[in-house]
């Protein structure tokens, strides 16, 4: 039986951690063993300490940066830890649901995708309704992303995303904060790996409840997609 493995990103997330691992723990995979890596990114709200307190029976295996570096470098981490033959991205914060995990991995089950990227703007599925400027900065960067790219995603900076391992293997991990998002996709895009796209629900969160991205993100996000996506090499 083949396997996938669950990389998730963690910073100060002890409000959600408990519950998020609950979820992918009893989230289905038909047809693939589970493997869970959690990168705790220098957390100071008690993050660390409860991952720390995990028994080594939980089967989970969690890695620790001594600085905060980012999602991106917290992901680099973790996909070198992976030994599964799939592996998906997921944050630690609720924001996307787990129980989503089959129709994500269906497309590469069945032999037709090389990667997955999830959808928040072509589901069907429910959507919490927040920020109108955020949605717009997401579709402009989309946009300038498809332009360069020739793909033609709906949502560049949705979290899931999915890949086998030989995709991810070709591929070095460079940005460290939030603009792996831009840069894998640019990269996925060179490679002209088989891309599927599938619409997942979100129940985003505000700043109040530790949403961390902001506008300093987007101005990077699109710095590096010019940069990945032009560059030569």
């Amino acid at each position: 039986m083949k396997t996938v493995t669950v990389v998730i990103p963690v910073y100060n997330e002890i409000e959600t951690i408990a519950h998020v691992l609950d979820r992918v723990r009893m989230a289905p995979t038909p047809g693939l063993k589970k493997e869970l890596v959690v990168v705790d990114d220098a957390s100071t709200d008690g993050t660390t300490e409860y991952l720390r307190g995990l028994s080594d029976d939980d089967g989970i295996a969690r890695l620790f940066h001594a600085r905060n570096q980012g999602k991106g470098a917290a992901l680099r981490t973790g996909f070198a830890q992976a030994t599964g033959d799939v592996i998906i991205v997921q944050d630690a914060d609720l924001e996307y649901d787990p129980d989503e995990y089959p129709k994500l991995l269906r497309p590469i089950i069945d032999g037709k995708a090389d990667v997955v990227f999830s959808s928040r703007f072509r589901s069907g599925e429910e959507r919490r309704v927040l920020y109108f400027w955020h949605s717009v900065a997401n579709k402009f960067l989309t946009l300038i992303s498809n332009m360069l790219s020739n793909l033609n995603l709906t949502d560049m900076e949705s979290c899931y995303k999915v890949f086998t391992r030989d995709v991810l293997q070709r591929i070095r991990i460079e940005e460290d904060r939030f603009g792996f998002e831009p840069e894998i996709v640019a990269k996925v895009a060179r490679l002209q790996c088989r891309i599927f796209e599938v619409g997942v629900s979100y129940a985003g969160r505000t700043y109040e409840q530790g949403k961390k991205i902001t506008w300093r993100d987007g101005v990077r996000a699109l710095w590096c997609i010019l940069k990945y996506s032009l560059r030569r090499t």
